[in-house]
């Protein structure tokens, strides 16, 4: 059985939030920024706009492309670390909204690499006879987490959705190998502290800032760092290539000194990564399907190329997917 990517798609919403901007709300500075994450500007969700109206649109596109309608989705997968609500799911919303009545849907929770987790389960619904189209989502407001007091934190977080469908056929598989891993020893320096059954909302909580994301940037950068290389060189080890074979690294848009080291450690050329952080900031979930998606508009992905997709986030959870596209 083959597994293919048959449409993909994205969405950023039209709110613009630039380092200059950042300059008037907080204790910081343009060169400060790109000098240590990479990134010049990020995009803020309308008030109106909730993950499930970007997951939305990003969807439409992926279905779209991929030349299929809502009714024949047999499952759909949403990525995200910010959902509508802690229930209902906010796949079951998507589902709404799309009409995909036919579709059976559920949330993961898998931070930063949801969208790579989320493709590997994919894969393994698409083994089972009941399915044939599965849409698989990464979606975020992170932007509603974000503390705007913090300087460390606010300048690296926008929203976004990627979407891709992925199907079956008889032909040769566009997944040549995965490895997901997990290291939940550390799990305490990358947080929302609260908010859920742990410590729930409470006048304490909110007074003390606890429902934002907490980070603790150096530990995390360390870890990043091992974690991508480590799924990397695992995942290329498992498909019996290095990464001289590899065509295109599409990495997690967290930080680009983090992509840097990451590829430098993989001995993969600058012209070989693809990097969209500049714009769109850290979209958690949402980071690989939209810089997937932005290359194929680019017309930047042939067929056949192998595409090495590697992510990382809190948990910590890191993971990667090798694709010939």
């Amino acid at each position: 059985m083959g597994v293919r990517i048959l449409g993909i798609g994205s969405y950023l919403p039209a709110r613009i939030l630039t380092n200059e901007d950042l300059e008037r709300m907080v204790e910081t500075s343009d060169e400060w920024i790109v000098e240590r994450t990479g990134i010049k500007e990020r995009h803020i969700a309308a008030p109106e706009e909730a993950t499930s109206d970007l997951a939305y649109n990003a969807s439409l596109r992926a279905i779209e492309k991929a030349g299929i309608t809502p009714e024949q989705i047999d499952g759909i997968i949403v990525a995200t670390a910010s959902p509508d609500y802690l229930f209902p799911a906010t796949a079951c919303i998507l589902q709404a909204k799309l009409g995909a009545k036919n579709a059976m849907c559920f949330d993961i929770e898998a931070a930063c690499p949801g969208f790579v987790y989320a493709l590997e389960i994919a894969r393994g619904l698409l083994s089972l006879p009941n399915y044939r189209y599965i849409l698989i989502v990464g979606a975020e407001t992170l932007s509603r987490l974000v503390d705007f007091t913090d300087r460390n934190t606010c300048v690296l977080f926008g929203d976004g959705a990627g979407a891709a469908i992925v199907t079956k056929d008889d032909s040769e598989s566009d997944v040549l190998a995965s490895y997901l891993k997990g290291n939940g020893e550390v799990h305490e320096l990358l947080k929302l502290p609260a908010g859920a059954a742990r410590k729930p909302a409470s006048e304490e909580t909110v007074r003390m800032r606890e429902h934002y994301i907490k980070m603790q940037g150096r530990e995390v950068f360390k870890y990043a760092v091992t974690g991508m290389q480590e799924a990397a060189e695992k995942v290329l080890e498992r498909a019996g290539l290095t990464a001289t074979d590899v065509d295109w690294l599409v990495p997690h848009q967290a930080n680009i000194r983090i992509i840097d080291a990451t590829r430098e450690r993989l001995g993969i050329s600058w012209d070989k990564v693809y990097v969209n952080i500049e714009k769109t900031g850290n979209t958690s979930a949402a980071s690989i399907p939209i810089a997937l998606a932005e290359m194929d508009e680019r017309g930047l992905l042939k067929r056949g190329q192998r595409v090495l997709l590697v992510s990382f986030g809190a948990g910590f959870i890191y993971g990667a997917i090798l694709l010939k596209w």
